[in-house]
């Protein structure tokens, strides 16, 4: 079986979250990706814990699967040399560095690489990107979520705003980055030519807001902080049963407040109470209705809840742990963890690629590698003999583990 990438190399020069994710997703559907990284250092994200396995960052763990890594110290001429070697064999070249004078003085910079490789398709990944008055800042996931309004959303109606847990904005800017080079790929097919690409952290997670940014702006009106709560449906939140567990019920149709309401025996009361007679009128009187549904909720446990309303197909779900959740049956029936074979650890375990392709499926070969793991490998593909190679070793322009 090809994979859909076969054949097509990238070399990844970013590191943390947002530019690996996008790296690890093209190494998944059979990209060559090769981790270009600093020696002695490597990906910062190799630092970034506890939790470490053995010498290993969990952190760099989950997002460098199906990369081989050599260790350049590009601020030396030979390395740099290396480096230009290596982009010139690349379909693909993705970097996270933000200031352009940097990439200019190295003639990383688009222009550069294009005027030499026109077929490259070159990714820049940034925390701003290149135009407006935060350009060439540094970025980060906590300060995108800050400034592009979804902490004001986020936390409970009287809290305070509150950071998402999960990097969002990084994983988010990946996700698109890859979209945006799969498009470019497309387009060279057709042109015979490569692109820049910019995605940034700030312009991703602007993206986050998505309906509730449509809200204001076609209404001008402010949006507030809701909870577990959804400012346009009602019930659409989190409850907690008999038992202290708290699921989930999403009553989206007025076909569901029905077959909802029958579950709860209120088909004679609160089914025919004007205020709640349609979606619009409960959430403008959600505060009366929701204590009544908490009080039934309350008498029962959780398991009872989820298999009453789903036997009448009514969208709820329990509020799981991680651990639960990667106990869940779903979650071993679609084969959603990954193990691979680490050379230092053993057994090296991430999240599956959530995109299932018919004929062309993702691939795991590759653990994440360790720092440097390929510099021999790669620098043979590239045409270095045994002696050049190791004179390079020599010399710090490379390194090895």
């Amino acid at each position: 079986m090809t994979a859909a990438l076969e054949g097509i190399r990238v070399v990844d020069m970013t590191e943390a979250m947002a530019g690996p994710w996008c790296g690890m997703l093209l190494g998944d559907f059979g990209a060559d990706v090769i981790k270009v990284e600093r020696p002695g250092l490597g990906d910062q994200a190799r630092g970034w814990g506890p939790p470490f396995v053995e010498s290993e960052s969990a952190y760099f763990l989950s997002n460098n699967r199906n990369k081989r890594s050599i260790a350049i110290d590009f601020n030396q001429p030979q390395g740099l040399e290396l480096l230009h070697r290596l982009i010139a064999t690349a379909d693909v070249f993705l970097t996270n560095l933000p200031r352009r004078d940097s990439l200019v003085r190295r003639g990383l910079d688009y222009e550069s690489l294009s005027a030499r490789h026109p077929r490259l398709i070159y990714g820049s990944i940034s925390g701003y990107g290149w135009s407006g008055p935060r350009a060439e800042l540094p970025g980060y996931d906590l300060i995108a979520q800050a400034e592009a309004g979804t902490m004001s959303l986020t936390g409970e109606a009287d809290g305070e705003p509150m950071r998402y847990p999960i990097a969002i904005a990084d994983v988010t800017t990946g996700f698109n980055a890859t979209v945006g080079i799969l498009a470019a790929l497309l387009s060279r097919e057709r042109t015979g030519k490569g692109q820049f690409l910019e995605v940034s952290l700030f312009d991703s997670q602007m993206a986050w807001l998505a309906n509730v940014g449509s809200g204001y702006l076609n209404t001008g009106r402010q949006p507030r902080r809701w909870g577990n709560a959804h400012p346009n449906i009602v019930p659409y939140q989190m409850f907690r049963a008999s038992d202290g567990r708290h699921f989930v019920v999403t009553v989206g149709t007025e076909a569901l407040w029905e077959r909802f309401c029958r579950v709860l025996g209120i088909e004679d009361t609160l089914a025919r109470d004007p205020r709640f007679a349609t979606n619009a009128d409960r959430v403008a009187h959600r505060d009366e209705l929701i204590p009544q549904l908490e009080r039934i909720f309350a008498t029962n446990p959780a398991v009872y809840w989820l298999e009453q309303l789903r036997g009448v197909d009514v969208p709820a779900g329990l509020v799981q742990t991680v651990e639960e959740a990667f106990a869940d049956p779903q979650t071993k029936a679609r084969q959603l963890v990954v193990d691979l074979e680490h050379p230092r650890i053993g057994r090296a375990r991430s999240i599956a690629n959530p995109a299932r392709l018919a004929d062309t499926p993702p691939a795991y070969r590759l653990a994440p590698p360790l720092l440097g793991e390929h510099t021999r490998q790669v620098l043979t593909e590239i045409g270095l003999s045994s002696e050049e190679i190791e004179t390079a070793i020599a010399s710090r322009a490379v390194a090895v583990p």
